[in-house]
């Protein structure tokens, strides 16, 4: 069995922070295609500066439009 991570989320590699029109924000991997209705905020970067970043500028899970 390999060491490797099934999960593309957990795995070390580039990633991209994405953005809705709702504001909530993504980890998402750079091999994978960015979803309709999402955007790029930040990256291509290692997956614990997309992290970091997310930290620094989201302000929690509620959607813009429960706010």
């Amino acid at each position: 069995m390999s060491d490797a991570s099934a999960n593309p989320f957990d795995a070390d590699g580039e990633f991209l922070v994405l953005t809705n029109a709702e504001g909530q924000h993504s980890l998402w991997p750079l091999f994978a295609a960015v979803p309709e209705g999402w955007s790029t905020a930040h990256g291509p970067c290692a997956r614990q500066d997309a992290l970091d970043w997310i930290t620094a500028h989201w302000d929690g899970p509620v959607a813009a439009a429960a706010r």
